[in-house]
């Protein structure tokens, strides 16, 4: 069953959850941002399929800041921080494991714990 579930950056769309993975599509919208954010299990990968994102990543202290478009993908393994910025309305897919409820928040612009 697909599921859809309102973010304050925009929406992601749940198509796939079992217990092996998950599929997700998010949309970003322009000027929106993801919380600076690390999971301790979940390993994901990220696919853009349209749109432009600004992508931090920290890994063992090592900051890094890329901007992703169309085609482009990136692999988080489990631990590494990283937020997501659209600098334009943005649509990327997600392949992860499945726990989609790991999510340790460090910094977010909209209050959430």
């Amino acid at each position: 069953m697909i599921r859809r579930v309102p973010k304050p950056w925009g929406e992601e769309i749940i198509f796939a959850h079992t217990e092996r993975y998950a599929g997700k599509v998010l949309k970003i919208r322009r000027g929106e941002a993801l919380s600076l954010q690390y999971h301790v299990r979940k390993e994901e990968s990220l696919y853009v399929q349209e749109g432009r994102v600004r992508l931090l990543l920290e890994t063992e202290g090592v900051r890094e800041e890329r901007v992703l478009g169309p085609g482009e993908a990136v692999h988080l393994p489990p631990g590494t921080r990283h937020r997501m910025e659209a600098l334009e309305d943005s649509t990327l897919f997600e392949a992860s494991t499945p726990e989609l409820d790991d999510v340790v928040r460090l910094e977010d612009r909209y209050g959430r714990a």
